[in-house]
């Protein structure tokens, strides 16, 4: 992609998809493509940041971007990722993933994800301590340049997003259907030493496992079909999760339109090792999904109820997000049709 001096490609080996890697009508869930998606986007960073002599460290992923499940994938195809450095600032690296699936029968493949991460590097000697991260070389200014743009975006936007995560769920006594207290759900998980870095912290992939497993528990009992994630809003890591916490992941339905439902999703953490500090907000963001028939056609969503005066403004808001993002793909289409 014109870039000199950062790492080859990281390509995890193709791994085969189980049954217990998806919903019971065979689509792979979406946490799991997520999950293996950072585990490419960690090895890569981690790798480049520890190119140079110097003190070692771990990429910890910082945010997602909006990624998309182009195709769904199903149980017996073999995922391969694959994973590159597009871009360094001095205290971050951008890396963007592809997932592609393979039919192993017939040799049929399709691109099902396009992603792009934001990691950190953190001194293995101090788990608070950010290092500088070794620069790549661009073969064009413009690259670099390009790179600089996202990065400034993306800074701000995780400002604005930590800014406005006040919101707590709270449980509805006898909800009505399709309204949002009838399908918020919540899921608390001691976090042990498998979901963690060496440093002692979550890696990304496991928090946004649950996250799409309580995202996909809303959608479910909001239509009782069979539901796949179509895509997930820029995910934002806003502080650590350490080895010992409890964790509480909450998610609710904030928007429907005719095919499709949004889902805000947070994740809180209570440090009871570390008396000192109290619950606070680790990470969000918003997952669509869509409602499938038997034959794996899209079906219509019951629309959302909304009672409260929070729940219409967060409704308006989805409806603003969904609108963006369908005119931004519009627009895609019709620059793709032009060349």
């Amino acid at each position: 992609r014109g870039l000199r001096g950062c790492e080859l490609p990281a390509s995890l080996s193709g791994r085969i998809m189980r049954p217990d890697d998806a919903n019971i009508a065979g689509n792979v869930h979406g946490g799991t493509i997520l999950k293996m998606i950072e585990e490419a986007g960690a090895i890569i960073s981690t790798r480049h940041c520890n190119s140079q002599a110097g003190e070692h460290c771990v990429a910890a992923l910082a945010r997602v971007e909006r990624t998309d499940f182009l195709s769904p994938m199903c149980i017996g195809e073999v995922a391969n990722v694959s994973a590159e450095i597009t871009y360094t600032s001095r205290h971050s690296v951008e890396v963007q993933v592809n997932v592609m699936s393979e039919n192993i029968l017939t040799g049929a493949k399709k691109v099902t994800n396009k992603a792009t991460l934001w990691y950190v590097p953190l001194s293995l000697k101090n788990v608070n301590k950010v290092l500088e991260v070794p620069p790549i070389q661009y073969v064009r200014k413009e690259q670099e340049d390009e790179g600089k743009k996202r990065y400034e975006e993306q800074k701000l936007d995780r400002l604005e997003t930590k800014q406005r995560n006040g919101d707590v769920i709270f449980p509805v006594i006898n909800p009505e259907p399709h309204t949002v207290g009838y399908s918020q759900s919540s899921l608390i998980h001691l976090v042990g030493p498998s979901d963690c870095t060496l440093l002692g912290f979550v890696h990304g992939g496991v928090t946004m496992k649950l996250m799409d497993e309580v995202a996909g528990i809303v959608a479910a009992r909001h239509c009782k079909t069979n539901i796949v994630t179509a895509s997930v809003d820029a995910i934002n890591f806003h502080e650590k999760i350490k080895k010992g916490s409890v964790i509480t992941v909450s998610g609710r339905m904030t928007f429907t339109s005719n095919k499709s439902m949004e889902i805000e999703v947070f994740v809180d953490a209570d440090p009871f090792v570390d008396e000192s500090r109290g619950r606070y907000r680790a990470v969000s963001a918003f997952f669509t999904y869509v409602s499938l028939s038997k034959e794996g056609k899209p079906l219509p969503v019951p629309q959302l109820l909304t009672e409260t005066e929070d729940e219409k403004r967060r409704f308006e808001e989805g409806k603003g997000r969904y609108l963006q993002t369908k005119a931004k793909r519009q627009a895609q289409m019709q620059q793709a049709a032009q060349h």
